[in-house]
């Protein structure tokens, strides 16, 4: 839980942001915990606004994210509200939140002084977006990093995409295809962490940024072990690698299931169970848009393609069924527009594409 005993936090233009000075420190707090601090429109405008009021402000050198609450940093975003909106047929409204989200993923990717977010806890969807884009990620012993979003239909976005199709062989895809939860140690090792440390020292984190402190120097001596060296996902890469392929290599989704299947890993056969509550089409879109950003130079042209895939799959794909499913009705029995990866046709995947 971030230390808010010690700042003076007011509210943005929304009482679920809210901004606080310590020494040359700026700190945004997102504040929605019972909601485990998911993202909605008004609360990425505050930040992206409270990121911009010092950007040019000499007296800040440093900027942490953190989220309210004992469960985590960020959820993901409110996709029920999306889904509402569509369903309403304001279709405007529902894509309003992916442009302002991936605005503000931006900003935070070429923030010109250091932006210092918080992995604690739960950290998902929106929140990979919202966190690994910072200069410095800190990540603790209770960190869960995940991009589950091929479970609602969607697909991993917020940029994730250009990490995830860098990370070592085909943990990257492992993780967007089946939205498997990690620790802070795999977090690191596929890129979308920098450090774990024990939570009970974000307090001296922030000690330390307020003095003016760099990033080394904030997280000095702090952590707790070496995060990429001990990452459980390393010991994993045979089977990981030999099922998903890797960067514009990556295997098709019939194959990755194939393989799987036949695997004598219990965890790959696990991997394979995961897979099949997935949407086939997702998974598709999520192969493909993988095979892309691994060639793309920037996360601005990956933001720029998520923005094109997140209306192709709201509007021709299973988004609207995934989030009743998982989120609405909860009976968790989505109705896919295609039953299996055998369903699902070249054709199907490049209309999502075209914009």
């Amino acid at each position: 839980m971030p230390d808010t005993t010690t700042d003076d936090f007011t509210e943005t233009a929304t009482p679920d942001v809210l901004v606080a000075r310590r020494g040359s420190l700026a700190r945004i707090l997102l504040n929605r915990p019972k909601a485990i601090n998911a993202l909605t429109t008004d609360m990425v405008n505050a930040v992206s606004a409270a990121l911009e009021q010092w950007r040019d402000d000499d007296s800040v050198t440093a900027i942490t994210i953190e989220g309210a609450g004992e469960r985590g940093l960020c959820a993901g975003g409110d996709v029920r509200s999306v889904r509402e909106a569509f369903v309403d047929g304001d279709g405007e409204r529902a894509f309003e939140f992916f442009r302002d989200e991936y605005r503000m993923n931006a900003l935070i990717a070429d923030y010109p002084k250091l932006i210092v977010s918080h992995q604690d806890g739960i950290v998902m969807g929106g929140g990979v977006g919202i966190s690994a884009f910072a200069g410095l990620r800190v990540a603790t012993e209770r960190t869960k990093v995940a991009m589950p979003e091929t479970i609602i239909g969607f697909f991993p976005d917020v940029g994730a995409l250009y990490l995830l199709s860098r990370a070592p062989g085909g943990t990257g895809a492992y993780l967007a295809l089946t939205g498997t939860t990690v620790g802070g140690a795999d977090a690191c090792y596929v890129g979308l962490s920098d450090v774990v440390i024990e939570s009970d020292s974000w307090a001296t984190v922030l000690e330390r940024l307020a003095e003016g402190a760099d990033a080394d120097a904030a997280v000095a001596r702090l952590a707790s072990f070496d995060a990429a060296g001990n990452a459980p996902l390393g010991a994993q890469r045979a089977w990981i690698d030999e099922a998903f392929g890797s960067g514009e290599h990556l295997r098709a989704p019939c194959e990755v299931l194939q393989t799987l299947r036949a695997s004598d890993v219990e965890a790959a056969r696990a991997a394979a169970d995961l897979l099949t509550q997935r949407s086939p089409l997702s998974v598709a879109a999520t192969v493909e848009a993988m095979r892309r950003a691994a060639g793309m130079d920037s996360v601005h042209e990956v933001l720029a393609q998520d923005m094109v895939l997140a209306r192709g799959l709201i509007e021709h794909g299973d988004f609207v069924e995934g989030v009743r499913a998982q989120l609405v009705d909860k009976d968790r029995q989505p109705m896919w527009s295609q039953a299996s990866f055998d369903e699902v046709s070249g054709a199907d995947v490049a209309r999502l594409f075209e914009g």
